[in-house]
Order: C-alpha cells, then sequence, then structure tokens
C-alpha cells in the first residue's frame, strides 16, 4: 500500500499519516523533513531550503519501496510519487481550524512543548499567510497537476474518513460525489 496525503498547513496530514503508520506498520516520509535544509539551518528549523537535486534524490529512494505513506502540503515536485502512489488524499480542515492550529503549533514549539518544531515569528506568519491561500491558490495547482497526470485523488476531512476509504473502497463509490477542481468529495467513505 502507498498512500500520499496533500493538504494545507495544519490539516491534519502528519496526524493521520502518523496513525495510519502505526495501524498499518507503513513507513513515512514528511516532505518537510527533505523540503528544508535542517543541517545547514538548525535542528527543526525551517528557514533554509534544501538542495533540490538532493531533496528530489531522497524522495525517489523513499517511494522506490513497496510500502510507504508520504505527506506534506507540496505539489509541483512530487510527480512521481502521485504517480507511484496507490490512493492519494486531499486533507480538507476548513481554513479557520487550520488557523487555530498553525498558532498552537507555533506556540508549543516557542514553549518547548514540540516535537522540536522552531519556527520563527516571521517563519509563522508566513505559514499563516500561505495557509489563508492554500484553498484557492495552491489546492487549485494541485488539482490541476493530478488532473493533468490524470491521476484520481480522494478528498477527506477527517481519519475516520480516510479509514473508511481504505476499509471499503469498493462499497464506497455510491457515497462518493463530484466536488469540482477534480476531486472526488467523501461522504462516509471514498471511491
Amino acid at each position: 500500500m502507498r498512500l500520499h496525503f496533500i493538504g494545507g498547513p495544519a490539516s491534519g496530514k502528519s496526524s493521520i499519516a502518523q496513525d495510519l503508520a502505526r495501524r498499518l506498520g507503513l513507513p513515512v516520509l514528511d516532505l518537510d523533513e527533505i523540503y528544508w535544509d535542517h543541517e545547514r539551518a538548525g535542528l527543526r528549523a525551517y528557514s533554509k531550503r534544501a538542495d533540490p537535486k538532493a531533496r528530489d534524490e531522497a524522495l525517489a529512494a523513499f517511494i522506490r519501496r513497496d510500502r510507504w505513506i508520504v505527506e506534506g502540503a507540496y505539489y509541483r515536485w512530487l510527480g512521481p510519487s502521485f504517480e507511484r502512489a496507490d490512493r492519494i488524499f486531499v486533507l480538507t480542515a476548513p481554513r479557520w481550524r487550520r488557523h487555530v492550529r498553525v498558532v498552537r503549533r507555533f506556540l508549543r514549539g516557542r514553549l518547548g512543548r514540540d516535537d522540536g518544531r522552531r519556527e520563527t515569528f516571521r517563519g509563522f506568519l508566513r505559514v499563516l499567510r500561505w495557509n489563508h491561500r492554500y484553498d484557492r491558490r495552491y489546492l487549485v495547482r494541485a488539482a490541476a497537476l493530478l488532473k493533468e497526470l490524470s491521476l484520481p485523488f480522494v478528498r477527506c476531512s477527517s481519519l475516520s474518513e480516510v479509514l473508511a476509504c481504505l476499509q471499503a473502497p469498493a462499497a464506497a463509490a455510491g457515497n462518493a460525489q463530484s466536488a469540482g477542481r477534480g476531486i472526488v468529495e467523501v461522504k462516509g467513505a471514498c471511491k
């Protein structure tokens, strides 16, 4: 099983991927880990981008495996991962909820209660701005890329919807409705 999760900042990608990894015994690649150069910038700092060649090589090495989960908000350089995935999920938590999660994550990091994530205040503001624009700008572009690659994907808003999709894919066809922008919206299961 090869799963790819995409969605805006704080949409639940990491939490859902980690939960599924525990349940299914799959390795997870958090795309932030290869997109950002932590060695140059410091432990879990998000200020210096990694070399694109090294990033692409790390992605290629990971997706050569037979089973995996890839999660992240990026799309432009992920054609190989999208093409190799058995299922692509777009996580669609409401923007207001993502904003709250971004603020909470920043504050936990500043108080030393996060997993080592260290965003600067400037980076925090950048993430909030990106989050605000994600659905109308970046998600539309990601959907266009997937459509161009002829790759179907499923819109889910929770772990329970993702699990329903994975557990009963055949019975779900009647519950899926087109949501526009090349996305199938899940109503209790998936297609």
